[in-house]
């Protein structure tokens, strides 16, 4: 049995790994830069999950948890308003682990939506429905906030883009994040 839970900040490893996951590791390379590898990444999103004011941290995201404790999947989410706040932490801690300065990067929200960041399930625990528990409790996160849950999806991912639409996402634009072309997607208002 699976329950969607609260995550734990003594999750962080796994959790970053799933990100990570999400993320697509050819990204998370690109953002370490060739002389790091992907152990140096997840040492940074490690601590980022770990914090309490991160985008990534454990308070911005749901846990998919096996009867045995394991995390079967994650969805990180927030207030788009606090994206620049929130993004701060990810900034400082690249500068520092790979002297890398990302303080340009486009914006992938805004406000007066959760975004939701990263969703990703475990290989072995896909197929089963997690997913779209993840989703339908983050639309509820976003509800009880008062905010549309919101999302981009790449254009080259219409597996996820279906998922997304049979949950009562709507298109709102096109958009472009990390090279590659997106879609924005939001549930209704309210």
């Amino acid at each position: 049995m699976i329950t969607i839970e609260q995550a734990r900040k003594e999750q962080a490893a796994e959790i970053a790994r799933l990100i990570m996951e999400a993320m697509n590791h050819e990204c998370c390379q690109w953002f370490a830069g060739p002389e790091h590898t992907l152990d140096d990444f997840h040492r940074l999103m490690t601590s980022l999950v770990r914090r309490d004011d991160s985008q990534y941290s454990y308070r911005n995201t749901l846990a998919a948890i096996t009867e045995e404790g394991q995390v079967a999947g994650i969805c990180v989410s927030y207030d788009g308003a606090l994206l620049h706040q929130l993004r701060l932490p990810f900034i400082t801690g690249a500068l520092s682990a790979f002297g890398c300065d990302y303080s340009a990067m486009p914006d992938e929200t805004q406000a007066g939506e959760l975004y939701i960041d990263s969703l990703c399930v475990s290989k072995p625990f896909r197929n089963q429905g997690i997913a779209t528990r993840l989703l339908q409790a983050t639309i509820e996160k976003g509800r009880q906030m008062g905010l549309p849950a919101g999302l981009l999806v790449d254009t080259g991912n219409p597996r996820a883009e279906q998922l997304y639409l049979h949950m009562g996402f709507t298109y709102v634009d096109d958009n472009e994040w990390g090279g590659h072309k997106m879609k924005h997607l939001q549930t209704p208002a309210g």
